[in-house]
């Protein structure tokens, strides 16, 4: 930009050049020297307006003097002086409106929206007779649209939206109130009951927004050409109108999280005009028709969370060089067969969903053709065969996400031209071979899921290259050998899980520290949660087309700060400094070959479950855990603990922890000793229980024919018996 201007300057003659420079000065000082004197009537009634509001932020600390060009938010008239605007988006104002706001007679816009004014909305707006914007978004009004507000006959925005407890039913006569109206949004509000019938014949209107309310009713067609439609969350059902009016209009449809029922009508693709379709979260069921193939201009179709079968269409939309769909999201449905090799060809597509189906068939090797691909999620269908090495074309791929499947093959080792990938999750597969030392490469990755498969081998000194990962499982595998002693070094982990492995040595005794999440103590709603609820990690991936054709990647990981080594090998001692993490709140070492004493828990402030049951760890029980407030579970039965554990050390909380250590005495209620007995202990003990059961069937049942068989032939063998025996025969 500044080599433009430079060129452009260096062509023209120096007097030219002069004077339009002094011409851009004169209107510079013209624009400067011009100034509006407030009306006074409305300068006092703006500054009345002013006086019953709270300005933390001094937002109008510039309404001083009477040149209206100074006065923060507010535009005057030029000749008169007449108040026309008032602009006070997101000033952090909070209070009352005073009334004397409404005596601004040539008022035409009047903007509030983004603070924090709680009341209703005043009756007296309905006096602003020459108001054509009016927008009251995102503060806390309450109550309902005062009826006065119908004589505003000139208005063409009314935007209500974001005022929670602003609701009751729509306004019988918000469709015929203003012949001008173009947008009218009261979405993120408490209205309920049906649309106006007026409102679906408004011929002015071009945006409708009301989402997010409690609305409901049979979904009406429009005979208006609407631009803008949103009707999502709410309780709308009936089937899907065809919206014919809209036909060269309608750009944005979602009626997402809704009732809606039945098919999915072809008559939806004559939407030329339409850029984004979202009718995700209903209940439309059937087939896809093969004539329904929208145009080139939709950019966003999601048909999510439905009940929609059938196999996947062949072509659902057009595409060209320069146009196509950039977001396809079908998942969770029950779409079955193969994936179509026509799904390669919309080479605009940027995220592709089509997880928890029916699919079968492998991932179509042409799938790299889709280079601007920054999500794949094909999880939880019954896709099989490799991950196509031809993936690799996807080379702007942020999200790799395969699990739940039957794949199989071994991880290839040029998946590593994969270098912006921050999830990759390919588990619950049938995957083999080691990971390869080339994933290196994939130094952006985050969260890495390689559970449940078949890996087997030493971990890769690859993993040592990611250094932003906040999230690795590599548990239900065949890997063996000594944890390496990086394995602590990942400055933002949040879960390490290396259970079910055949690992084998000590737990390396490093700087346990390094994570920023094991050293401090966490708030957040997670704490809050059964411990159930978040054991496993759970990822939401989300997608917001932010322009014509750009796509906005962003991801929430839910998972608790913990680590798992159990059921492996690892014998030695457990190192202290594991014991001293103030931010770890789930720990499970259980069965493994553990020994020696165990550290003091006081210091894991934020600890909500541990689990060191089935090793050999012995000693006297440590400490007091009483300062422990979050601990719900804890387990450290089948061990050698000895000792006496008092009520004061606060383990009296978890009477079925000590489970199978003969050798340790609870205080009981006068003070007393009683021997750790059997009671049940949640997790790994009911599983035992449940063994056990099925072992003692068993050998009630053997015995049971054992007893016959011998009984039976101890009988037959006896003269007189076998002699009885024969003659009832006969």
């Amino acid at each position: 930009m500044e080599h433009k201007w430079v060129s452009v300057f260096c062509h023209c003659n120096p007097l030219n050049l002069r004077a339009l420079l002094l011409i851009f000065f004169v209107l510079l000082c013209s624009n400067l020297s011009q100034s509006v004197d407030l009306y006074p009537d409305d300068k006092a009634s703006v500054l009345l307006f002013r006086s019953c509001l709270q300005d933390p932020s001094q937002s109008l600390s510039s309404w001083v003097g009477s040149d209206c060009t100074n006065w923060t938010g507010i535009t005057c008239e030029n000749q008169t002086g007449r108040v026309v605007s008032v602009n006070l988006t997101n000033m952090n104002l909070s209070g009352q409106i005073h009334p004397n706001l409404c005596k601004l007679p040539f008022l035409e816009h009047l903007v509030l929206s983004g603070n924090n004014f709680t009341c209703t909305i005043p009756l007296c707006f309905g006096t602003l007779r020459s108001l054509k914007t009016l927008h009251l978004g995102y503060n806390r009004f309450y109550g309902t649209v005062p009826d006065t507000l119908m004589r505003l006959w000139q208005l063409k925005e009314l935007v209500l939206n974001g005022n929670k407890d602003l609701g009751g039913l729509i306004p019988w006569w918000v469709g015929n109130f203003s012949a001008q109206l173009e947008k009218l949004d009261i979405g993120f509000n408490s209205f309920h009951g049906e649309i106006p019938e007026s409102l679906l014949y408004l011929k002015s209107l071009k945006y409708l927004d009301l989402g997010n309310n409690n609305l409901s009713g049979t979904l009406s067609d429009f005979h208006q050409s609407l631009v803008f439609l949103n009707l999502g969350s709410n309780q709308f059902s009936g089937t899907l109108p065809c919206f014919s009016a809209c036909v060269q209009s309608l750009r944005v449809l979602n009626l997402a999280n809704n009732s809606v029922m039945g098919g999915m009508p072809t008559c939806m693709a004559s939407l030329q005009a339409l850029k984004h379709l979202n009718l995700s979260f209903n209940h439309l069921s059937y087939e896809l028709s093969p004539r329904l193939v929208f145009s080139e201009k939709l950019l966003v179709l999601d048909l999510s969370n439905n009940d929609l079968s059938g196999h996947l269409p062949s072509k659902i939309a057009e595409t060209t060089e320069k146009s196509g769909l950039v977001l396809l999201d079908l998942s969770h449905n029950r779409f079955s067969g193969e994936i179509p090799l026509k799904i390669t060809e919309l080479k605009s597509l940027q995220a592709l969903f089509l997880s928890n189906n029916l699919l079968v068939g492998e991932i179509p090797a042409r799938i790299g053709n889709l280079t601007y691909l920054q999500v794949i999620d094909l999880s939880h269908n019954s896709l099989s065969g490799s991950i196509p090495l031809n993936i690799v074309g996807c080379f702007q791929l942020l999200a790799l996400i395969l699990n739940n499947n039957n794949l199989s093959g071994e991880i290839q080792p040029e998946l590593d031209a994969l270098d912006s990938l921050k999830i990759l999750d390919i588990s619950n597969n049938k995957i083999s071979g080691e990971i390869p030392l080339t994933l290196a490469g994939c130094k952006s990755l985050e969260i890495v899921d390689f559970s449940s498969n078949n890996l087997s081998g030493t971990l890769s000194d690859a993993i040592t290259k990611w250094s932003n990962l906040r999230y690795l499982s590599l548990a239900q595998n065949e890997f063996s050998g000594n944890l390496p002693s990086w394995l602590f070094t990942f400055q933002v982990i949040r879960m390490m899980d290396f259970s079910g492995n055949k690992f084998s040595g000590f737990i390396p005794d490093g700087n346990f520290n390094m994570s920023i999440n094991f050293k401090n103590r966490e708030l957040d709603k997670m704490q809050r949660e059964p411990f159930g609820t978040v054991h496993n990690a759970d990822t939401k991936v989300f997608i917001i087309v932010t322009g014509s054709t750009e796509l906005s990647f962003s991801y929430v990981l839910s998972s608790v700060v913990g680590i798992d080594f159990s059921n492996n090998v690892l014998d030695g001692e457990i190192p202290v400094g594991l014991f001293g993490l103030r931010g770890l709140q789930y720990l499970n070492l259980s069965h493994n070959f553990l020994q020696g004493r165990v550290p003091d828990l006081e210091k894991m402030w934020s600890l909500r479950a541990l689990d060191i049951s089935h090793n050999s760890l012995s000693g006297h029980i440590p400490g007091n855990i009483s300062s422990l407030q979050d601990l719900t579970l804890l387990d450290l039965s089948y061990n050698c603990f000895s000792g006496f554990v008092t009520k004061k050390q606060g383990y009296w909380r978890f009477p079925g922890a000590f489970a199978g250590n003969p050798d340790l005495c609870l205080e009981s209620s006068d003070g007393g000793c009683d021997p750790a007995s059997l009671p049940v202990v949640p997790g790994n003990a009911l599983e035992g229980e449940e063994d056990e059961g099925w072992i003692s069937v068993w050998v009630f049942c053997l015995s049971a024919f054992l007893s016959f068989y011998f009984g039976g032939l101890a009988l037959f063998c006896s003269p007189r018996a076998r002699n009885y025996i024969l003659q009832t025969k006969a």
